[in-house]
């Protein structure tokens, strides 16, 4: 039987022999945990994701979220999903489990998350989305506020959003005007408007929990202006029981190109003057605090990327290997016999894009885990700032990099399918409408791409930009070691030879007279260490499948290894020399998209 969602045999490898995260049991977070229930957890979350989620998508798709006088239905399939999330204590895993959690590491949940939401992130995003709210309410919190929310938000018995976006306030959040103004009992009133609200009223929870962006009055103008308040659908008593509504209306939700099955709310704060909020932390400080959830949310986002991406892959795959069309290429010209579409180059070379994609990309987002996971382990206070450092770098490639190549995977499945790709009757249709989100999300890719160029590229003076060219350059000496894979190596060096002068160039750009014509090349450039990233990940992988290869396999594992080796190679001899011509664009400067007059745009 095909595999969907993800490939089994893929996660195990990353996890097991590229990550060796059985090292994590050695550390005392995690001395009572094992490689059995490591598996046990993964082999749970891939039967429900099978079984129970991912037959509710079509649901998602066809009958959608819908919104009548203020209220959204979400389709009835979602109940029962909704209910076996909470009831399986899936929606914080890595938490404490006196909080609602179950004590995994990050890794374990990233897994779990990869089936669950790749089976049908609309339907599980509902009870998962409260796990930023309450994290932001754990670290910033009052203890009265952890005592009225956390445990409620953690177990998935409450839901949680992101009040972030106004009609005049999109990506600049510093232009927003929801305002609140101090109550005599220290609570606030919040009056405004937000827009693109996920989740932010729904039928599936007695009570969802807002997070709101608002200014205090005579605050300071811009960024620096803004608090963050906790804003309940229906206010929470003292003694935590449910009291009043509390004047937070959805007024509409969004009809989009996809994720119909999520409710894109627009919202109304105050429209009575009876909207209260809960100061979360001090005052001014929302952005900082809110950062904090966008971040985890935007590894969110990528992960959406990949779960396209692999479902694309699974989908076209099988798909592949059934349909029969043409004859072989080079059989007898009176041959009439039809062959398998995956026996042709193209669809060849197509499908083995998106196995060198799903794999670079599922080994990308697990390293990045498992960065979260080394830092909560490290007790050396500078190793827990390289990690933290490691892990502000790349998260803005994983959301940006992981979002595109998963749209991209999608239309690559399309064309595999041919016709069929484009109706309704197959999966991969839905997938690219739903996937397409995922490089807007949280801040589009051109803003992650300034972020990197802007913020990240340069922190501790470069110091986390070269350890991890240094992490990169010890894949490659020791791949040059190994035999048979050492012109991967070779090539893989010259590219990375390259990136770092680029990197130094766009970087110095950034900080000159020319900065615009280096911000306009930003988003190119996180291409580029993306496309350096995949070729480390799968050369990594490359060179464990030799050595595996060189000692006692299955016939499975032959198979598995060496389709190891094939996906490197199409990356890095395909895919990188593109890269290359991207990195040589970038070191040419050319400065026609800024310098260019609006009237010459045309129009």
């Amino acid at each position: 039987m095909a595999q969907v969602i993800a490939d089994r045999r893929d996660i195990e490898f990353v996890l097991y022999e590229q990550l060796e995260i059985l090292n994590l049991i050695q550390e005392e977070k995690y001395s009572d945990l094992n490689k059995k229930l490591f598996n046990m957890i993964i082999a749970e979350a891939r039967t429900l994701a099978v079984k129970e989620v991912l037959p509710t998508k079509i649901d998602g798709d066809r009958i959608g979220a819908t919104f009548d006088k203020g209220k959204v239905t979400v389709p009835a399939s979602y109940h029962r999903v909704h209910q076996l999330i909470i009831d399986g204590e899936w929606t914080a895993l890595v938490e404490d489990p006196e909080l609602g959690g179950q004590g995994m590491p990050h890794i374990i949940s990233r897994v779990a998350g990869e089936y669950l939401e790749g089976a049908n992130w609309t339907a599980v995003f509902y009870s998962m989305m409260g796990h930023g709210t309450g994290k932001m309410i754990e670290l910033y919190g009052t203890p009265k506020q952890k005592e009225l929310f956390l445990k409620n938000l953690y177990t998935g018995k409450w839901s949680g959003t992101m009040l972030l976006t106004e009609p005049n306030a999109g990506s600049d959040l510093g232009a927003l005007t929801t305002t609140a103004v101090k109550n005599p009992d220290g609570t606030y009133q919040i009056t405004g408007n937000k827009i693109f609200i996920t989740n932010g009223e729904h039928n599936l929870s007695e009570n969802i929990i807002h997070p709101v962006l608002a200014r205090i009055e005579n605050s300071p103008p811009g960024v620096r202006g803004i608090s963050i308040f906790i804003v309940p659908k229906t206010w929470v008593d003292d003694d935590g029981g449910l009291g009043v509504p509390n004047d937070v209306v959805c007024t509409g939700i969004e009809e989009k190109m996809g994720l119909h099955g999520s409710a894109t709310c627009s919202m109304a704060l105050g429209g009575k003057g009876r909207c209260r909020g809960l100061l979360l932390g001090q005052e001014n400080h929302g952005m900082k605090i809110m950062f904090h959830m966008m971040n985890e949310s935007r590894l969110d986002v990528g992960l959406q990327g990949l779960t396209a991406c692999s479902c694309a892959y699974l989908y076209a795959l099988d798909y592949a290997n059934q349909r029969c069309q043409g004859c072989e290429l080079g059989s007898d010209k009176d041959n009439t016999s039809q062959v398998p579409i995956i026996r042709h180059p193209d669809v060849r070379r197509m499908l083995l894009w998106l196995k060198a994609h799903t794999e670079g990309m599922r080994s990308f987002i697990y390293y990045v885990t498992m960065l979260m996971d080394r830092m909560d382990c490290a007790s050396d206070p500078d190793k827990k700032a390289q990690f933290d450092g490691l892990l502000g770098l790349l998260t803005p490639v994983v959301k940006a990099y992981c979002s595109e190549r998963g749209f991209e995977a999608c239309i690559q499945a399309i064309q595999i399918y041919g016709g069929y790709g484009y109706i309704k009757e197959y999966p991969v249709e839905q997938l690219a409408r739903d996937c397409k989100i995922a490089s807007l999300y949280e801040g589009t890719n051109g803003i992650q791409a300034m972020d990197l160029l802007g913020r990240k590229l340069g922190m501790a003076g470069g110091k986390i930009f070269e350890q991890l060219i240094e992490t990169i350059s010890e894949c490659i000496n020791e791949t040059e070691k190994t035999i048979g894979l050492e012109k991967l190596a070779t090539e893989t060096r010259m590219a990375v030879d390259l990136f770092i002068k680029t990197a130094r160039h766009i970087n110095s750009s950034a900080r000159s007279a020319d900065f615009k014509v280096a911000y306009a090349h930003a988003h190119p450039f996180l291409e580029a260490m993306g496309d350096i990233i995949m070729a480390w990940m799968l050369l990594w992988r490359a060179r464990l499948a030799k050595i595996r290869l060189s000692g006692k396999h299955t016939k499975t594992d032959f198979s598995f290894y060496k389709g190891q080796i094939k996906s490197a190679e199409f990356f890095i001899f395909s895919i990188l020399p593109i890269t290359i011509g991207r990195m040589n664009s970038i070191l040419n400067s050319n400065g026609a998209a800024v310098e260019i007059e609006e009237d010459s745009f045309g129009g």
